[in-house]
């Protein structure tokens, strides 16, 4: 990311055993270990292994029938049938191959004495011609994998959008306390002065106790300040998780990346990110997909309207040679077909089928459309709130170069015994309350700015 920096000229407290820890490195750490990242990848392994289970509908298989029977002494029947098996995309149509080895007193006439063999197909003429369950679940199982992807990616996107949040919260709690310890430091340097002046003659009671005061004040707000600190360090720390799959909270030793938190975030035009959305954003494309998956329903319930129309079969052959004598009285004579057709009298459950899966892709197409201009309001919503709010720090931030300026003469004319403490404490109080309204405005503008490629769903 492109950034644009503004100085603020705050007073910032380093710790001089600190490190920092950057977003960049901080990010990173939730991406690889958080539990939600996994659990997001975990989503696509799941889909892919659905595919693979999908896949499994077109496995070539291999059947053996076997029976024989005696009674009585008589060798009623035996009958042995190994098979062969080959399921394709093609028209749905079975390929098979197979032997018989039959015999016996009794044997049904449709079956053929002796060693014969046989190849033949199965096929749909009608119902189950274009698509059918095993074809429709191969489809629909693509689908889904792609469609995981988008999930991912947006429980990735989620993740990263409050993990941002949450760091610069911590970064703004961190300056603000920083900015509360400096001022306690330098009104406790006051007081000992004034104090020392007061004991030398120098200065009225009433200084000493105004000059406590103050001291008290910024004693209170640094303790405010250090408690959001902490809370803040704890809210980061769900976020903080490492290879083994273990949480731990945040190092003491670690500070935030104070500079890039007084920066500006470069965004693109929120009319181009819009026209980007369609094929970025992964709420929107898992919607897509799953259009895409109903519309592969809508065919396969379509199909429950036709009648069935099945052909069955098989050219034959004496012996386990099923080629032998190919095109020749093979063709001729070696061959058993059959057919079986069926039709419901009132289709009344293709119907229904059908009518609920158009249905679906209406109601998904209605969610669609108002995926997409709720997203669009949203850019546009989060860039006018960045744009808002980076005039309100501008302005903001003229207000505290003022007021800092006027702490300085202020101070160097209590230094010259020309001004009163209620007065420097005045202006130092100033300086405060615009130095948090800079850090609340800058938290908020951050957040804005996230929110613009959040919206977009373009996190990464």
């Amino acid at each position: 990311m492109k950034y644009c920096l503004f100085l603020i000229g705050f007073i910032s407290v380093i710790q001089l055993n600190a490190q920092v820890l950057s977003p960049e490195a901080f990010i990173n750490q939730v991406k690889s270990f958080h539990p939600l990242a996994k659990q997001a990848g975990i989503k696509v392994e799941k889909a892919s292994a659905a595919l693979l289970s999908a896949k499994g509908g077109f496995d070539p298989t291999v059947e053996m029938e076997a029976s024989r029977k005696t009674f009585d002494g008589k060798n009623y029947y035996f009958y042995t049938n190994p098979e062969f098996k080959v399921p394709t995309r093609i028209g749905g149509m079975d390929i098979k191959a197979g032997l018989e080895d039959n015999g016996g007193l009794f044997l049904n006439n449709q079956i053929t004495r002796g060693q014969s063999s046989y190849l033949g197909l199965e096929m749909p003429l009608i119902k189950g011609l274009l698509i059918d369950q095993r074809r429709a679940n191969l489809q629909q199982a693509q689908i889904s994998l792609q469609q995981s992807e988008q999930d991912r990616l947006k429980m990735q996107n989620d993740l990263l959008f409050d993990a941002y949040n949450t760091y610069w919260q911590w970064a703004g709690a961190y300056q603000l306390y920083s900015i509360y310890n400096q001022f306690l430091q330098i009104s406790r340097e006051r007081f000992r002065l004034v104090k020392l002046a007061y004991l030398n003659g120098d200065r009225a009671v009433i200084d000493t106790i105004e000059a406590l005061t103050q001291v008290q004040q910024f004693q209170m707000m640094q303790a405010d300040a250090k408690a959001k600190l902490a809370t803040a360090q704890l809210e980061l720390g769900n976020y903080l998780w490492n290879e083994n799959d273990a949480a731990y909270l945040l190092n003491a030793n670690l500070v935030p990346d104070t500079v890039q938190f007084q920066m500006y975030l470069a965004s693109e035009d929120p009319d181009k990110l819009i026209n980007r959305v369609n094929q970025e954003n992964p709420s929107i494309r898992s919607l897509a997909f799953e259009l895409e998956a109903l519309e592969v329903e809508r065919k396969l319930k379509f199909q429950s309207l036709l009648p069935s129309l099945n052909l069955k079969a098989n050219m034959l052959n004496k012996g386990y040679n099923v080629m032998k004598d190919f095109g020749g009285a093979l063709l001729q004579n070696n061959y058993v077909w059959g057919i079986q057709f069926k039709i419901p009298i009132f289709l009344r459950e293709g119907q229904g089928s059908y009518k609920q899966a158009k249905l679906k892709i209406a109601e998904t197409n209605y969610e669609l459309n108002l995926k997409q201009w709720n997203t669009a309001n949203k850019i546009r919503s989060y860039f006018a709130e960045a744009t808002l709010l980076k005039d309100q720090i501008g302005a903001a931030q003229q207000a505290y170069n003022g007021y800092t300026a006027l702490l300085k003469a202020e101070n160097l004319r209590f230094q010259n015994g020309e001004s009163s403490l209620f007065l420097l404490n005045t202006r130092e109080n100033k300086v405060i309350e615009t130095a948090e309204k800079l850090i609340q405005l800058r938290a908020k503008y951050l957040k804005a700015s996230y929110g613009i490629n959040w919206a977009a769903g373009i996190l990464r």
